[in-house]
């Protein structure tokens, strides 16, 4: 007796248990489950990209000679005006070195006239038949040479003027001045650099579209008419929004064959000197995408990070499957792949579905869900 106890207990259960899936699965075919279709809309997309940002122009300070640094007449960081006197070298030597090409240049000078002279008084023997011409022509040949002295010596003052201006070392531009690295005294070698000097009037941010993103923005382009130039938006580091709009001016003429993309470059206006050469942030770019597959965030569960949902059957079974998302924005996603439209997709109580389990569905209309057509 005692072993017909112990059979008929776990039999029992067996029982129970299999009474217990029979009835959850007919609440759920008789409970209607929320489903939504996947649907096409033609929306416009806010999506950020890293931008590194730069000055319209940033050029290297060089001193053009060596010598001493003789005084810094600026400071870090000050905004300066195109031609304003930033360094000065020792002159000295320069100096000296001018005054003897200017002395050199009166001596050759003379000598020309003194040529000049000779040339006139043989020409006068020579019509007299005292001298013959052989000897003018030796005189007219020594008058070209002097005259080619004065060339050379104009030519060597030319250049010792040169390297006297190159001790005082000016704006090319206005713009503000970066790190000096070097004090007052300081040996300099030609080329030393001595500063930096960038224009940040305004700015470009450079940022990366991939080639699909690309395209898109082509198409967009050409279903407004490729109006006007494109405008976008700054975020700054520190997560606020740049109070002035941008306009991308350029992109450029190639893929980078490393990371697939393509480099777009805004112009951003700068009054008040706030961006900075070499900062970074992210511009916002807004665009029309056309035919774009919507999906409720709320529908859509995570296993091992990839994206999945109960797609609803001819036969009304849930079944699991995967899809890539595009983009993820507001309470939705962009699909890239995996879904079609049409497809008929679980929207409320995926934690209580089970892959291949029998439901009864009830349509929920994409329209009640309050889908923006301007996602952010």
């Amino acid at each position: 007796m005692g072993k017909l106890a112990f059979i008929y207990v776990p039999l029992a259960g067996l029982l129970f248990s299999s009474c217990a899936a029979d009835k959850e699965t007919k609440t759920k075919k008789a409970e209607k489950i929320p489903i939504v279709k996947v649907v096409e809309q033609d929306i416009t997309l806010d999506k950020v990209y890293v931008s590194d940002i730069q000055a319209i122009q940033n050029v290297e300070i060089r001193s053009r000679i060596s010598g001493f640094l003789e005084k810094i007449h600026v400071d870090e960081g000050q905004y300066v005006r195109k031609g304003q006197i930033l360094f000065s070298l020792s002159d000295e030597e320069h100096k000296a070195e001018v005054a003897k090409a200017a002395a050199a240049v009166n001596s050759a000078l003379a000598d020309a006239k003194t040529t000049e002279l000779e040339v006139e008084k043989v020409k006068m023997l020579v019509d007299k038949r005292i001298v013959s011409g052989t000897e003018l022509e030796v005189a007219k040949a020594k008058l070209r040479a002097t005259r080619a002295k004065v060339e050379e010596a104009r030519a060597t003052l030319t250049h010792a003027q040169a390297r006297l201006s190159y001790t005082t070392i000016r704006a090319p531009y206005e713009g503000v001045v970066d790190r000096i690295p070097l004090k007052v005294g300081s040996l300099m070698e030609e080329g030393t650099l001595l500063t930096s000097v960038s224009d940040i009037s305004s700015v470009y941010a450079y940022f990366n579209l991939s080639e699909n993103e690309y395209l898109e923005y082509l198409r967009a382009k050409s279903k407004n008419g490729d109006a006007g130039e494109t405008v976008v938006n700054l975020i700054l580091a520190d997560g606020k929004a740049y109070g002035s709009a941008g306009k991308v001016e350029t992109v450029v003429s190639e893929f980078d064959e490393n990371t697939g993309s393509i480099a777009f470059r805004a112009r951003f206006p700068n009054p008040q000197l706030m961006l900075k050469h070499g900062a970074t942030g992210k511009v916002k770019l807004t665009r029309d995408v056309e035919d774009a597959l919507m999906l409720p965030q709320k529908a859509v569960f995570e296993i091992q990070d990839k994206n999945y949902v109960y797609v609803v059957d001819r036969s009304n079974k849930a079944r699991m499957r995967n899809f890539i998302p595009k983009t993820r924005v507001g309470q939705y996603y962009v699909v890239e792949s995996g879904l079609d439209e049409g497809d008929k997709v679980v929207y409320e109580g995926i934690q209580n579905i089970r892959d291949g389990m029998e439901i009864t569905p009830r349509i929920v209309h994409m329209d009640s869900l309050s889908t923006k057509q301007h996602i952010l």
